[in-house]
């Protein structure tokens, strides 16, 4: 791993990290072809690419409802269980994030508030490639169908026998998934945004992939919502000396294995400490299933920070903004009021990052590449929209009437002043003051000649009601 160690004082930059962005200029070349060929081929553009892309030959894209029930009696009983806990938790979790329509009437009548409605349908990506992702399924899925989604659409990769992975379907089936298609990549970015023959196009996309995945998300953003732009993976461990570096190095390979372009950080307070570290990294590494993917990880996207003091690691960490953040302190809990850029923070020795990545609750989609500056986790909130709700009384637009009038002469909205103009002008036939349509435009024209507006007072323009 790459190592910088600053000096007493010398606070960590951005131009320090090395990091790799979501996609490339040739991968957004290529997903742009594909989700055009999408558009224009439907079902028979999907049907080449997937044989291109996966090696299969499909014959219906469709996943039947039959094998999505079969999936979990096909499946090893204690996968199973750990999926339906993971499933409990995910949405006991999300389900604390449900927010209710509300109103609120003010003093002079009027209503204001906010309509909260879920979305009609979504659709989810799931990876396959490398590894097979149940816990993405339960994570983008059960917030959906917690806001209320009816509509929760799966597409992912198929296996080299066109099927789909037991456990993929299983998870679908408890994340009240109801379609699933085995298409991945780009091309399946493109049938969920704009629909094939068999595919009917969703509101919005959500889920990770690769760099395609990526930059078709971009390529469709605008035409659909999506969630977010996933960059790769990335874990930050604060470590001081009380750390056990066996468990620190088991935790930063733990975010290496995912892919040769995951981010790893080490913020630690000594040289000899990050010397420790490495070490039992390389202990460990003799025992990985993924060595080769945890090494290029590590030796390409590893950085180590040793730094003096608390308040230079916790900078560093704002500076990164690690998508998973893991600290590995004494006392903990006493530095989070200090955190103000993570993804997801994993508090003491006893809170690995793998609990986020399945059962904790809390989502496991989260900002990547530094993004955890202004953006959070995927939530319950990414699936609904919301409506304002404005009624007004009488009373209330004869409150707000000068200063509507006021700001819509200022911005020359002629029509936005008289809008409100000729209202004032009904109220005060209703009240029995003698006005006519040229009083209320002489409202309006006499706020823009005398720089104020009117107001709906009982008073005609020719007696004072207006400037």
């Amino acid at each position: 791993m790459r190592r910088i160690h600053l000096k007493p004082a010398e606070p960590f930059t951005s131009a320090l990290i090395n990091r790799t962005g979501a996609f490339n200029a040739g991968a957004l070349e290529a997903a742009t072809r594909i989700v055009a060929q999408v558009r224009e081929g439907g079902d028979a553009a999907l049907r080449q690419l997937t044989a291109q892309f996966d090696g299969v030959e499909l014959e219906g894209l469709r996943v039947p409802q039959e094998a999505i029930d079969a999936a979990p009696g096909q499946m090893d009983p204690d996968t199973l269980e750990a999926l339906q806990q993971a499933a409990h938790q995910v949405r006991d979790f999300h389900e604390r994030q449900v927010q209710q329509s509300w109103l609120f009437t003010r003093e002079d009548g009027a209503i204001v508030g906010a309509k909260v409605t879920p979305l009609d349908s979504v659709g989810i990506y799931v990876p396959g490639g490398r590894a097979l992702y149940p816990s993405t399924v339960l994570m983008n899925a059960l917030p959906a169908q917690v806001a209320g989604v009816e509509r929760i659409v799966c597409a992912t990769p198929p296996q080299a026998d066109g099927t789909v992975d037991a456990a993929i379907l299983a998870a679908c089936k408890l994340a009240g998934v109801t379609e699933v298609y085995t298409v991945g990549g780009a091309q399946a970015v493109a049938a969920l945004a704009y629909g094939t023959e068999t595919i009917a196009p969703v509101d919005k996309v959500t889920g990770p992939g690769n760099a395609y995945v990526a930059a078709a998300k971009k390529v469709v953003s605008g035409d659909v919502g999506i969630d977010m732009i996933a960059g790769p993976s990335e874990v930050c461990v604060v470590a001081d000396e009380t750390a056990d570096a066996r468990l620190v190095a088991i935790d930063l390979m733990a975010q290496a294995e995912h892919d040769p372009l995951a981010a790893c950080y080490l913020v630690c307070f000594s040289e000899a400490y990050a010397d420790k570290v490495e070490s039992a990294i390389e202990a460990h590494m003799a025992k990985s299933t993924r060595a080769d993917i945890t090494r290029a990880s590590l030796d390409d996207q590893g950085l180590i920070v040793v730094v003096e003091t608390m308040a230079q690691a916790l900078q560093a960490v704002n500076v990164i903004a690690p998508e998973h953040l893991e600290m590995h302190v004494a006392h903990a809990m006493e530095h989070l009021g200090a955190i103000r850029n993570a993804g997801a923070i994993f508090l003491g020795e006893w809170t690995p990052e793998a609990v986020g990545d399945y059962v904790a609750g809390p989502n496991h989609t989260l900002p990547t590449g530094g993004t955890a500056r202004y953006a959070s986790p995927l939530s319950v909130e990414e699936f609904v929209k919301k409506s304002s709700i404005i009624a007004y009384s009488a009373e209330a637009l004869k409150n707000d009437a000068r200063a509507v009038m006021q700001i819509a002469t200022h911005e020359g909205l002629w029509a936005h002043a008289a809008s409100v103009a000729l209202r004032c002008e009904a109220l005060l036939r209703e009240e029995g003051v003698p006005v006519g349509a040229a009083d209320a435009a002489g409202r309006v024209e006499g706020a823009e000649a005398a720089g104020a507006a009117g107001d709906c007072d009982a008073r005609p323009a020719a007696e004072g009601g207006a400037a």
